[in-house]
């Protein structure tokens, strides 16, 4: 009989997940993310949260996120970088010599591991995670054996003061646990450190005191609940964060689909529909020939989007404008183009791609609603960016009677805001249309 493949473990509360298993349960955030936990209508804060903490999957593994959170465990090392050289300090202002080399070099160690440890969290190299077990098992085991060191080495009569850098170790550890492997695993290390402490009390005394291994515990409780908290601050945080970026990209995505469409098959199909006086054949001809043109840049956008994207940006600003005003010749606007000589590299790809599709918008509404077949394309550096002014002498109009279409308002003003940039439109009737697009350097 064929095994069954097993089935992911659904339906598990985020939340759940992220106190058990620590901040490596980050990597199932984007699993299940329903719309409801992106959408920006005011709700309670409770049935947020409820709708953030919902349901995972549990088996899913998204790379960057598991990558990310190893940084969570820097924060508990770095506690550590400070609060045991001052510990060590406090120590030594207050029983002088006696003891400080036993308690010097426990807090060496301690700090020679916090280094290494944000070292290796920090590096370039790929993340392993048995080698983090391992580390992890080391500093465990060195945080458990710390107190009985002190007790094995140091006079009873500064055993009290001297347990103060251990306990700072311990308090660091039981963070670092909390936040790298769950709650549990800081509950099972607080609960491993009563046997060890009681174990250095007979050690250093005699006898053993109870009180004594217990007194720790409302201060670690206190690092184990704020450690949680923090952990489950970092996992709702990020999980709205996402939902909010998915929402905006599918946004931002879907603008740029209209934005396509309008620059593309409706400029072609507005083309047709504009009609002539010529020979009727001759307009099948025309009309056969944008249709074939248009089912060209359309398949060319779907399959070869990325790579025209990439070599588009291989060139600098002015051969981009200069190859689109070829493209515009040839359905027959002629444009002038002044380019002033800019630095190759004074503007991104991102904002070089935007400022030639916004002109290319400019050019076309020209082309359809100015009557004239003229138009001047102009580029300087102005106010620490660089500017392109589209002016046509055409039949202009009043923008108080004709408001911006989807043209104007998306084609132009919007795509130049996405990278920082600002768009100016002035007209008026009969003395022609001035378009100012502006992008920061």
């Amino acid at each position: 009989m064929a095994s069954e493949a097993p089935q992911p473990e659904r339906g598990a509360s985020f939340l759940v997940t992220l106190l058990r298993r620590g901040a490596p349960a980050l990597a199932t955030a984007t699993s299940e993310l329903s719309d409801e936990v992106g959408d920006p209508t005011p709700v309670r804060a409770l049935r947020r949260i409820s709708k953030i903490a919902g349901p995972v999957d549990s088996t899913h593994r998204d790379g960057l996120l598991l990558r990310a959170a190893r940084y969570v465990a820097v924060v508990p090392l770095v506690y550590r970088l400070f609060a045991i050289p001052g510990a060590f300090a406090v120590y030594v202002a207050t029983r002088g010599g006696t003891g400080a080399v036993v308690v010097g070099a426990i807090a060496l160690v301690s700090f020679v591991f916090s280094a290494y440890g944000v070292w290796w969290l920090l590096r370039s190299a790929p993340f392993k995670p048995r080698g983090a077990a391992r580390l992890i098992a080391v500093d465990v085991a060195f945080t458990l054996l710390s107190p009985v060191i002190i007790a094995l080495t140091v006079p009873n009569h500064v055993y009290a003061d001297a347990l103060l850098v251990p306990a700072k170790q311990l308090f660091g550890e039981v963070a670092l646990l909390t936040l790298a492997l769950g709650i549990p695993s800081g509950l099972a290390l607080a609960a491993a450190s009563f046997p060890t402490r009681l174990l250095a009390t007979w050690l250093s005394s005699g006898h053993v005191d109870v009180s004594d291994a217990v007194g720790t515990y409302p201060a670690m409780l206190g690092v184990l609940f704020t450690a949680g908290g923090a952990l489950v601050m970092i996992g709702l945080g990020t999980r709205l964060a996402l939902a909010y970026g998915i929402r905006n990209g599918r946004l931002a995505e879907r603008a740029q689909q209209h934005r396509l469409l309008h620059d593309t098959v409706l400029q072609t199909l507005e083309a047709i529909a504009l009609g002539g006086t010529e020979d009727p054949g001759r307009r099948l001809t025309e009309v056969r020939r944008l249709a074939r043109a248009q089912a060209m840049e359309v398949r060319q956008l779907i399959e070869n989007a990325n790579a025209d994207r990439a070599e588009a940006g291989s060139r600098p600003l002015g051969e981009k404008l200069a190859a689109l005003a070829a493209e515009m010749a040839r359905d027959g606007l002629r444009a002038q183009l002044v380019v002033a000589e800019l630095d190759e590299d004074t503007l991104s790809e991102v904002r070089q791609i935007a400022i030639r599709d916004a002109v290319r918008e400019a050019m076309r509404n020209t082309m359809k609603h100015a009557g004239t077949d003229k138009v001047v394309v102009r580029v300087e550096e102005r106010d620490r960016g660089i500017a392109v002014i589209i002016r046509d002498h055409g039949t202009g109009f009043s923008p108080d009677t004709a408001p911006a279409g989807f043209g104007i308002s998306e084609s132009i003003t919007a795509r130049l805001g996405e990278v920082g940039g600002t768009a100016r439109v002035e007209s008026s009737p009969g003395s022609g249309t001035r378009v100012t697009l502006w992008v920061p350097c």
